[in-house]
């Protein structure tokens, strides 16, 4: 089946319009009689299927509120989202959501409620009686007396006390005050939060956090001057590192958790907007070309099912890289950059032609998020990463914040097992096994450090296994130096870039170990300079790959005994559109390594002094 949306121009407020309609056309058969429940079918979530569809009817909002503010033509959506929120919220009615529990994922649901009754107060309040509108605020009022994780969730409970306070509603100023602050010690500086103490740094930030503080700053502005001033220089600070983490093809760096969102990730340039912000370089038009690209890189993806339904996944449908939290309506989400609909069609953002991408340096160091991000002249982005001192229980959190290096080209790996090396699919890792083919990769670290375009990390597997790893970063050409001490035999593998497997590749085998692979889309290989004994192709599993089902890897593979070992490789990332590839010996020189009979020295700010001396 043909998707209409991608025979939409989406350049101008008109056609975002028309792409609202017809990302939401394929769903009007999927709400149930009472229009409570959002009923797409699918694989299963952590929650119950009745919350699944609560959150499904939820997720809609977070386009339909900014659709009908901005004066969106209405829609028979309008009838069943009053319809669906009078039954939802009735405890007589058999369609009622129920009564939320701690932690509850109707929580979180609760959230673009609370921005719907901000904004579109005369669509989903005014109309009601006043039964209907107590059943409505008693519902809504349980985000105040259950807990939230600390983390983004307490962004929930100020969305829905800021609508609570829109009409005129008895809210909890006490509890908005107390999650307020909190976030101030979330905050990591330079404009960047972490998602919790001791969290990671991901979308998280750009797409909740950031996204929530802009709203308050629009709407709270007048009230709260002080808290609005240090939200908008903060996401300023923030836009000049997250613009980086954008090709020039649009499609933006895949990293971290919910990816499964898709098009949330230029959510905060739409938030941006809507709070009025703007630098000399993120002029309305740079910011409209930064939304427009990422909405058409995505549109043009196969995310569809065959009745135009967006799927859990990343490029195309992918239950394997999918956490526990994604139900069949999760990825709806992904409204939340509608958002820029709210704004007039006279506003800046509207009235401005769009821009190209920015130009930017070739590397920046984030060190809040543990990244070094590099950009060739394709536009292809690539994050080099220190890594991490905790970790969390999320599905496959070594694959979505452990690895050396996430690009927007080549995308990045989960795994299906850890049996063999197909099924690990490590790619931009250091693989071990105790020789029984399950592998082990990093899943937090002991010591990170990052100076200039070198970051270090200290690592274990096991108790007697210690891992000091220096990533020197750069593009098309990057240097990876492990000193590994082992109390028992083990078996290594360092897995390149994954690349689209095709019929026509041409690979290429080296003498010193190395072996690499061309094709359409550009070049993937990896050599080793010392510690490595071959290089051999892996062909992973199908669908472990965010943007290719089928991929292959290029790996140095190498035995060690109980002892020091050192290992080191280049590794080549160049996509279709890059300069010709330098020779190894010039990109080794251009990163400031030396590699002699002695050892390996790093010729770097802040490295001058460490000479990794080889082992014998």
């Amino acid at each position: 089946m043909k998707q209409p949306v991608r025979s939409n121009a989406l350049e101008t407020k008109e056609d975002l319009q028309t792409a609202f309609r017809q990302l939401t056309d394929p769903l009007k058969g999927m709400y149930s009689s009472g229009g409570a429940r959002l009923e797409i079918r699918g694989a299963g979530a952590g929650h119950a299927e009745e919350i699944a569809d609560m959150e499904g009817f939820s997720r809609i909002l977070w386009g339909l509120a900014p659709y009908l503010a901005g004066g969106g033509e209405a829609l028979e959506l309008n009838q069943i989202y009053q319809q669906g929120l009078i039954n939802g919220t009735n405890p007589e009615h058999e369609e009622y959501w129920g009564e939320a529990g701690d932690y509850d994922q109707r929580l979180v649901e609760m959230a673009a409620m609370g921005l719907s009754l901000c904004l579109i107060p005369e669509v989903i309040w005014e109309p009601l009686d006043a039964g209907e509108r107590r059943n409505v605020y008693n519902w809504l009022n349980q985000i105040n007396v259950h807990p939230c994780h600390d983390c983004n969730w307490l962004f929930f409970q100020v969305m829905v006390n800021l609508g609570f306070r829109r009409v005129g509603q008895p809210y909890d100023k006490e509890q908005m005050e107390r999650n307020l602050q909190r976030f101030d010690q979330f905050y990591l500086g330079n404009g960047w939060y972490s998602d919790g103490i001791d969290g990671h740094s991901d979308y998280y930030g750009p797409f909740a956090i950031h996204f929530y503080s802009l709203i308050y700053l629009k709407l709270m502005e007048t009230e709260d001057p002080e808290r609005c001033s240090r939200y908008k220089e903060r996401a300023l600070l923030f836009a000049g590192d997250f613009v980086n983490w954008f090709d020039s093809d649009g499609s933006a760096l895949p990293y971290g958790r919910s990816l499964s969102y898709r098009f949330a990730q230029s959510a905060f340039w739409s938030a941006f907007a809507y709070a009025g912000l703007s630098t000399d370089t993120l002029t309305p038009g740079a910011v409209k070309g930064l939304i427009l690209r990422n909405l058409r890189w995505w549109l043009a993806q196969p995310i569809f099912d065959s009745a135009g339904v967006l799927t859990v996944g990343y490029a195309y449908p992918n239950l394997v890289m999918a956490e526990n939290y994604n139900a069949p309506g999760s990825p709806y989400w992904a409204f939340k950059t509608f958002l820029v609909l709210a704004l007039a069609e006279d506003s800046a953002f509207w009235t401005a032609a769009e821009e190209d991408m920015p130009q930017g340096p070739a590397l920046t160091v984030q060190s809040e998020p543990h990244l070094v991000v590099c950009r060739d002249e394709s536009g292809h982005v690539a994050a080099f990463n220190s890594g991490h001192l905790s970790t969390n229980a999320h599905t496959n959190t070594p694959a979505k914040y452990e690895k050396f290096v996430y690009s927007t080209r080549f995308g990045f790996s989960v795994p299906r097992a850890e049996w063999g090396l197909e099924q690990a699919a490590a790619d931009s890792m250091l693989a071990l096994s105790e020789r029984d083919q399950l592998f082990r990769v990093r899943r937090q670290n002991e010591e990170t450090k990052i100076s200039g375009n070198v970051l270090y990390a200290k690592w274990r597997l096991w108790p007697d296994v210690e891992v000091r790893t220096w990533i020197v970063a750069g593009l098309p050409w990057h240097v990876r130096i492990h000193r590994i001490e082992t109390g028992r035999p083990l078996t290594a593998a360092e897995g390149g870039y994954s690349i689209e497997s095709k019929p026509d590749q041409q690979i290429e085998r080296t003498g010193k170990p190395g072996v690499s692979v061309k094709n359409a889309l550009g070049e993937s290989g990896i050599y080793g300079l010392g510690g490595y004994e071959k290089g051999q192709l892996v062909y992973v599993n199908v669908n472990t790959n965010l943007l290719y089902p089928r991929t292959v890897l290029p790996t140095l593979m190498t035995d060690l005994e109980p002892g020091s070992h050192l290992l080191v490789s280049a590794v080549c990332g160049a996509p279709a559109g890059s300069l010709d590839v330098p020779p190894l010996e010039e990109a080794l020189s251009g990163l400031g390594i030396s590699c002699t009979a002695q050892g390996v020295s790093i010729i770097r700010e802040g490295f001058k002094s460490i000479i990794i001396d080889s082992v014998q």
